[in-house]
């Protein structure tokens, strides 16, 4: 029987995994951990630091865990503010995972990459799935050296480790993380707030995105295909659409006529410009079947919808 352990659980992308893996496995069978408690989640949640390997064993044996998903990250714009303790959690905490494999306590691990892995010399559109990868950020030099580690781990251990590169995730239900897509979250919540966003990011700069229930479709899908599908063990590229500020801000106009945005680009331009337009993901839809089902245009409305549905019961 899978036993999972989420670990991260309480961010932008574990709060949606969680309620997903309890869907799909049963709440007695799914684990929820943080360094902290944000959320009630539906099924058992304790306090565990990604850094803390005995905490992870301990709760490992305890509950039997045969499946770990490894979301803890300090991600890219909260990264460049403090270098040395976001490459030691994004590191130390895949090493103990991956060791666990390793000593066969645990059968399967997701581990999230991101585009951050490429940089100013990778191809801007349609990155390819092999391609040169010179990230220039923290978070982008973790992640690519995770991928070496997993595919390592894979080759000469026989680990089965999967992951995705998530472009830029956008949700309606989780607040952003510390990512420098994050204005594409921020923008519908002060859109329908206030009718006005002050965007930190240029006017036309393009990045790949992706709808979150997309996301955690793709992270459900990759982990039950069957091994011999998964032929990539650094990260598959994974995409649905691109888009620039200007173009999202015109798109929300249409559901909030007057709405206007201004721009003032900070240092999460310069990160940013070092990351792909578009993306590549044909290997993901070839060896496992990937397809998104959101496109633009339905992302926006569904968030607008449903944000707009949030605020009015708040003030009931």
């Amino acid at each position: 029987m899978t036993k999972v352990l989420i670990i991260g659980s309480q961010g932008q992308i574990g709060t949606e995994l969680t309620k997903a893996l309890c869907e799909k496995y049963g709440t007695g069978n799914v684990v929820a951990s943080d360094i902290r408690k944000n959320s009630e989640p539906d099924c058992e949640f304790v306090e565990l630091n990604a850094l803390d390997k005995t905490g992870i064993a301990d709760v490992v044996k305890k509950h039997g865990i045969t499946n770990v998903y490894l979301l803890a990250a300090m991600l890219s714009a909260t990264a460049e503010k403090n270098p040395e303790l976001a490459w030691d959690l994004n590191m130390n905490s895949l090493f103990h995972v991956l060791n666990m494999a390793k000593e066969g306590i645990i059968k399967k691990i997701y581990w999230p990459s991101s585009i951050a892995v490429f940089g100013p010399s990778t191809p801007r559109i349609d990155t390819p799935q092999f391609t040169v990868c010179e990230p220039n950020t923290i978070y982008g030099i973790s992640k690519y050296t995770g991928e070496r580690w997993c595919e390592y781990y894979h080759q000469k251990f026989g680990v089965d480790v999967r992951s995705l590169r998530y472009p830029g995730l956008i949700s309606y239900t989780s607040p952003p993380g510390g990512g420098t897509t994050d204005y594409a979250v921020d923008i519908f919540h002060e859109a329908i707030k206030t009718g006005n966003y002050s965007c930190f990011l240029s006017s036309e700069t393009l990045l790949p995105m992706m709808y979150m229930s997309d996301a955690i479709k793709a992270t459900l899908q990759i982990m039950e295909a069957p091994a011999e599908q998964i032929k990539i063990r650094s990260s598959y590229n994974l995409a649905a659409f691109s888009f620039t500020p200007a173009e999202l801000a015109s798109s929300i106009e249409k559901h909030i006529p007057g709405f206007k945005i201004n721009y003032n680009p900070d240092f999460r331009q310069k990160i940013a410009d070092s990351w792909p337009g578009s993306i590549d993901d044909s290997r993901a839809r070839i060896d496992w079947n990937w397809q998104n089902e959101f496109n633009f245009e339905q992302m926006v409305a569904d968030m607008i919808k449903n944000l707009k549905i949030q605020y009015q019961s708040e003030k009931v």
